[in-house]
């Protein structure tokens, strides 16, 4: 049987991005957030002029390692850019969103996760009960 996980730590950050589109780049207000309950991922919420705000999960040792080197699978592609910043390339071939952000202050972002959830406890963080109750577990 599974222990009950640690308290559940969160945290949300405000950070500002570039959206790059083929005639200009426009600046977006995103919101990082974390949680020990999901603790690989971080989420980057877009406040567009939609009212629905589109959210990414990222996992957080892919950030770092795009910070140093070009990284990424599927929709989510990252790697370093000129003066410091990260270029974030988000959805699917022919929908892409290019996104520009400054890699030292999301790594800062992502080293704040891993003091909460240190890299290889993730497992701990996780709450199994509802999973295992709905398999009859």
């Amino acid at each position: 049987m599974f222990q009950s996980p640690p308290a559940v730590k969160t945290f949300t950050r405000s950070m500002s991005m570039d959206l790059l589109t083929p005639d200009t780049t426009v600046r977006i207000n995103t919101t990082l957030g974390y949680t020990s309950r999901n603790p690989h991922a971080l989420s980057i919420t877009f406040h567009l002029l939609d009212p629905d705000p589109v959210v990414w999960h990222l996992d957080r040792e892919m950030i770092v390692i795009g910070s140093l080197a070009p990284t990424g699978d599927g929709e989510v592609h990252l790697r370093p850019a000129a003066d410091g910043m990260l270029l974030l390339r988000l959805g699917p071939a022919g929908h892409r969103a290019d996104v520009l952000v400054d890699a030292n202050r999301l790594t800062a972002v992502v080293r704040e996760t891993f003091a909460l959830v240190p890299q290889g406890t993730e497992e701990h963080h996780i709450d199994w009960r509802p999973l295992l109750a709905s398999l009859g577990r």
